[in-house]
């Protein structure tokens, strides 16, 4: 399948080797980076024109946008526009309906599992848009994931990932609370992992990413908390759970409790560049508030 790719950073430069390593034609571009063993065009528009599949990774809706409408108009009718950003809602579905207007099949595919399931080609796809769409770009989500979910029409990826990844901000800090204050009480972290883990407590960022090192499987608490998957993005997607909720007036104040606290730990203790699981040693710096 031949297959433009726009989007080389962290995730889009794997998630591209990948899809070349699986014998497909593929042709990158980026404005930043240039990753070795890619065929990179000079321009987006050159990696679009004549490739069966455009896949996206780009940073915010805004940028997705602008993409869309320099690449649109050079693909070919009955071509899929994969875009795998997280972005909001409103943007992906725009550019379904600009995608339609053109002949272009279109797909919301936002990703889980960070730059390590994006290496190792084990992320999981949340995916809004047709049918027809969907069976023609499930050949690479084989690729690059180990599973693709069909979440609907336009934006419903989008929408599936803002509400998982609401749900993971909301319980790391309740896991990362949890740990501080067993700290304070004097209990054993190992002992309170073996109860948490295998009881009503039980959740992925407890038994599978641990924000404790040292307890559990290993996790980026093990390595000085490297990302993994970055505090500011987390930040970002929870501020995109509170901009959709905020549209269709639903009320989430775990959510937006959970934004505000990361809006904190990013911005106003600058920790950028870390993971989101960073957030145990702050709490177990802080006394109430």
């Amino acid at each position: 399948m031949k297959i433009g790719f726009i989007g080389l950073g962290n995730m889009g430069a794997p998630m591209a080797a990948n899809l070349v390593a699986a014998g497909h034609d593929v042709i990158g571009f980026d404005t930043a980076t240039h990753p070795e063993g890619l065929t990179l065009a000079d321009h987006a528009v050159d990696a679009a024109s004549g490739a069966d599949v455009v896949i996206t990774m780009l940073p915010s809706g805004p940028i997705l946008r602008a993409v869309a409408m320099q690449i649109i108009p050079v693909m070919e009718a009955g071509a899929v526009f994969l875009d795998c950003s997280t972005v909001d809602v409103e943007s992906a579905r725009a550019v379904a309906s600009l995608a339609a207007d053109a002949g272009v099949l279109a797909l919301d595919a936002p990703v889980s599992g960070g730059i390590g399931g994006a290496a190792a080609g084990t992320l999981t796809f949340m995916v809004g848009g047709s049918d027809e769409a969907f069976r023609i770009a499930s050949p690479l989500f084989d690729v690059m994931g180990q599973k693709a979910v069909h979440c609907g029409p336009s934006g419903n990826g989008q929408a599936a990932k803002i509400c998982n990844n609401m749900v993971l901000g909301a319980t790391m800090i309740a896991t990362c609370e949890a740990f501080a204050l067993a700290d304070k009480l004097g209990l054993d972290r190992q002992a309170m992992f073996d109860v948490v883990s295998t009881s009503s407590g039980y959740s992925w960022s407890m038994n599978v990413y641990c924000p404790a090192p040292g307890i559990g499987p290993q996790s980026p608490a093990d390595n000085d908390y490297k990302p993994g998957f970055a505090s500011e993005l987390m930040l970002k997607d929870l501020r995109l759970s509170q901009h959709a909720a905020d549209a269709v007036g639903a009320d989430t104040p775990m959510g937006r409790l959970a934004r505000d606290l990361y809006a904190q730990f990013v911005e106003g203790e600058g920790r950028v560049g870390v993971d989101f699981s960073a957030m145990l040693p702050w709490f177990v710096r802080r006394g109430r508030m």
